[in-house]
């Protein structure tokens, strides 16, 4: 009784092994959306913009310091001899000692200080929390790069894969035009030369297929690479290749949303308002600052003896003489100057990209239209060709002809889906705030 139950266990542990290594074996399906979000965890540049970012907020966190109250506690305890004849303090006809010492005191006291005015501080702040926001602004334009970077590989390995189906598409073609040439030949309709002109371009085909696997693998390996994966990781591609007509689009219309939007525009708004910023902390160097320190704590021989003491005061302070200002000011206008004239010259090239983006899309969506009527007509071509040769009309140099027209239009349209692909990509980074948008342009919308 126990053997026969020993058999039913072990084909259930069988079972459990067998789907166990079936579901290790199964390759990974990455979506571009899981691409884009594994390229922004590894990439350099985005890690590098994140700690730059941090290191601007710490920078304004110590501006804003400045401002606050400062207090800190000091409890001394010293041993000391003083010659009061070096102090100047001597009574004739005394016999007061030259030095008197040691002696010991003790205290403890607690000191503060606060800025009250000081408009310097004030604009050294505010430029502080500008560049932050500038930092920030730079770690969203590198984020934006990646998606970029990594949706155009992401599309490039789906193309290389689009390949690898044209070429087994002609591949199943060509092994049927082999075998009806070598049943026409037996029939005694067609020659040795048209099995032979056959088997030539099914060997063709069939290399053909080879190197678009090996692209379409190469692909996968520079995409992992800049993804953080490994590239020995097996990846099938979970999102197709496929068209997506945009709805048209006005530059003028979206131009100032784009500027507003675009990140590496908007970190030159914020650097020019920083440098302001910082123009007006240098003009406020001569303006007169008002400051308050106290302290309290008590003092004396012994801990016992210690009595309380404390002070305050009231400080104005005005510079009158501070040459370094001017050029500090010197320095901070020509930093400003050269932030305007990166604006003009961004403000130019968003609206470029923009333009290129758009005119691309439109010329892509015209390129897909033809190439799928040439794909349609190049499928009839090679169907009327293999109709005739197997009615013996005409030998099979047709259907190789119309195979050869089958296998660019099939390019063709691989080609124009591709540029369609790109340009809403192009468009998604054109119009700013990638992160956000991107998948809604890629499909379309």
């Amino acid at each position: 009784m126990i053997d026969r139950l020993k058999i039913p266990l072990c084909l259930l542990l069988l079972c459990m092994v067998a789907a166990s290594a079936s579901a290790q074996s199964a390759p990974f399906r990455l979506t571009l959306k899981d691409a884009i979000h594994r390229g922004l965890q590894a990439n350099l540049g985005v890690l590098v913009a994140q700690t730059r970012t941090e290191e601007a907020a710490a920078v304004g966190e110590r501006m804003h310091s400045l401002l606050l109250p400062r207090v800190h506690i000091e409890a001394p305890v010293a041993t000391q001899s003083e010659d009061l004849a070096a102090l100047g303090i001597s009574i004739p006809h005394l016999p007061i000692p030259e030095v008197v010492g040691p002696f010991s005191t003790y205290g403890v006291r607690a000191y503060a200080d606060q800025p009250i005015v000081d408009m310097q501080l004030l604009h050294g702040l505010r430029a502080a929390r500008q560049t932050t926001a500038a930092a920030g602004s730079n770690y969203q334009d590198a984020r934006d790069l990646v998606i970029r970077n990594v949706a155009a590989l992401y599309l490039s390995s789906q193309a290389e894969f689009a390949e690898v189906v044209a070429a087994e598409s002609r591949v199943e073609t060509a092994e049927a035009l082999s075998k009806l040439a070598t049943d026409q030949r037996d029939a005694g309709v067609a020659t040795g030369i048209d099995v032979l002109r056959a088997q030539v371009e099914l060997a063709n085909e069939r290399q053909s297929l080879v190197q678009a696997r090996n692209r379409a693998k190469g692909s996968l390996l520079v995409l992992t690479r800049n993804i953080g994966m490994s590239p020995g990781t097996e990846i099938e591609l979970a999102d197709r290749l496929e068209f997506h007509a945009a709805a048209p689009v006005a530059v003028e219309t979206v131009l100032p949303r784009a500027l507003a939007s675009r990140p590496d525009y908007r970190s030159l708004l914020q650097q020019r308002a920083a440098l302001n910023e910082q123009l007006q902390a240098s003009r406020s160097r001569y303006l007169p600052k008002l400051a308050a320190s106290a302290n309290y704590g008590g003092i004396g021989r012994t801990v016992e003896s210690m009595r309380a003491t404390e002070f305050a005061q009231l400080s104005l302070y005005v510079t009158v003489f501070d040459r370094d200002r001017n050029g500090e000011a010197q320095q901070i206008a020509a930093q400003l100057r050269r932030v305007e004239r990166q604006m003009d010259d961004a403000r130019l090239g968003v609206e470029q990209e923009l333009r290129q983006a758009l005119l691309d899309l439109d010329s892509a969506a015209e390129e897909a239209s033809v190439a799928e009527a040439g794909l349609d007509l190049a499928q009839k071509e090679v169907e009327l060709a293999q109709l005739r040769f197997s009615q013996g009309v005409t030998n099979n140099i047709e259907v190789i002809s119309a195979q050869d027209a089958l296998s660019r239009a099939q390019q063709n349209r691989i080609v124009a889906l591709t540029h369609n692909a790109d340009a809403r990509i192009q468009l998604a980074r054109a119009l700013g705030n990638t992160e956000a948008s991107y998948e809604e342009t890629l499909a379309g919308r």
